[in-house]
């Protein structure tokens, strides 16, 4: 329902913000870790992830793409919701999380506040896999401003290619050539795809 959420904000913790988008505040909860990028700013883009319970309607918000789509990674594992999942990423950096998934390590993650040896074990099973078959890149993002890598990707989406993977040959080729235009990456993108 809502991808991102770009607006002024007007209320920051460590736990939530308000974010003022054309008049109307919305709550967004938000990790440590998401806290810690957007501190200092009085403007932000958050990335969104809609929860819907019996009880709640809740707004969680990334700094970046890559944590977004570990957060979703982490809620879809049997037992763990999204305050555990938030607790994670508010526990250690996104990029540790992926790397202690991938490696298997269970006590890393089991260090994480109500994350038991069990827990760890599941995200372990359920997610390795799925990691490993994404890459290192997919989950962290390559650049603080994406939005280069964005409009290429929804001009390649427009031309009828699969998001995702348009999405990996994009970034591989962003990481490669972090100065490329948005033609630039185009360009190279659809010799590839």
């Amino acid at each position: 329902m809502y991808d991102y959420l770009n607006g002024k904000l007007v209320y920051k913790g460590p736990t939530h913000v308000v974010l003022d988008v054309s008049g109307v505040g919305y709550h967004v909860v938000i990790s440590l870790n998401t806290f810690e990028q957007i501190k200092s700013q009085e403007q932000c883009k958050l990335f969104i992830s809609f929860q819907v319970r019996e009880d709640s309607h809740t707004l969680y918000g990334f700094y970046d793409e890559g944590e977004r789509r570990l957060f979703q990674h982490l809620i879809s594992v049997s037992g763990i919701g999204a305050n555990t999942a938030r607790m994670m990423l508010s526990s250690i950096t996104p990029t540790e999380i992926q790397a202690a998934i991938i490696n298997g390590d269970v006590n890393l993650i089991q260090r994480i506040k109500g994350i038991g040896p069990k827990s760890a074990q599941r995200v372990i099973l359920e997610l390795q896999d799925k990691l490993r078959k994404e890459g290192p890149d997919t989950l962290i993002p390559v650049a603080k401003d994406q939005t280069v890598v964005e409009e290429a990707l929804s001009a390649l989406v427009m031309l009828g290619f699969v998001k995702q993977k348009a999405e990996k040959v994009v970034l591989s080729i962003y990481k490669n050539e972090p100065e490329s235009s948005v033609e630039h990456l185009i360009k190279v993108a659809l010799k590839s795809l």
